[in-house]
């Protein structure tokens, strides 16, 4: 005689499918926040919004010396990639919102994140207007942008790129809406992948 109870496992679970991401890149200043809150605004079911940013503000204010800062910021940067992945691993639809500014920071997202999963966008902005943000927001250091202008696009594949000096944060995610349903195969993170595996097997 059957109880009606369950008698699995407590907490086993079925394994999720992943969820759709989202992943913005572009330099300081270039809208990348702005795109990703009217992309949660606009887009079907649930979205969450995972910036790089908030991350280094989940850091205590205890001062770092000056030759430690860069291992803190990578070792940040290590955790949010994982976070991320694992989010959507779970499966969470994820907007991420990321600035390529080291090479060492996309090759670790590639072997992270489930290559089929993520439409991988371009922010680009000349940089003359990303200088005018800058002066007019008052809360980047200046500079910043135009030190990792030419380090953010050069892997140089995207699934899609919207110029944010004349787009609207608004056009930028519809662009981007109206791209999900019908997502390029292999994603441009299945190529970057690809071409990093060619890269490094060993020859001969």
């Amino acid at each position: 005689m059957t109880s009606g109870t369950d008698h699995r496992s407590p907490g086993r679970t079925h394994a999720p499918t992943g969820g759709k991401v989202i992943f913005l890149n572009g330099t300081s200043s270039s809208g990348k926040s702005s795109t990703a809150t009217e992309l949660l605004r606009i887009l079907d079911g649930r979205y969450f919004h995972l910036p790089v940013d908030a991350f280094h503000a989940m850091r205590s204010k205890r001062e770092i010396p000056p030759h430690e800062l860069q291992d803190v910021i990578d070792s940040t940067c290590r955790g949010f990639h994982r976070a991320a992945a694992g989010m959507a691993a779970g499966g969470n639809n994820i907007v991420v919102d990321h600035v390529f500014s080291r090479s060492w920071r996309l090759a670790d997202c590639l072997s992270v994140f489930v290559p089929e999963d993520v439409l991988l966008v371009g922010l680009r902005c000349p940089l003359p207007e990303l200088e005018r943000r800058e002066r007019e927001r008052g809360d980047r250091t200046p500079g910043q942008a135009a030190m990792q202008y030419d380090q953010v696009h050069a892997h140089g594949l995207y699934d899609i790129e919207c110029d944010t000096g004349v787009l609207s944060p608004l056009e930028c995610a519809e662009r981007i809406r109206d791209l999900l349903p019908v997502s390029p195969r292999p994603t441009a993170f299945q190529q970057l992948r690809d071409r990093l595996l060619t890269r490094d097997a060993p020859h001969g």
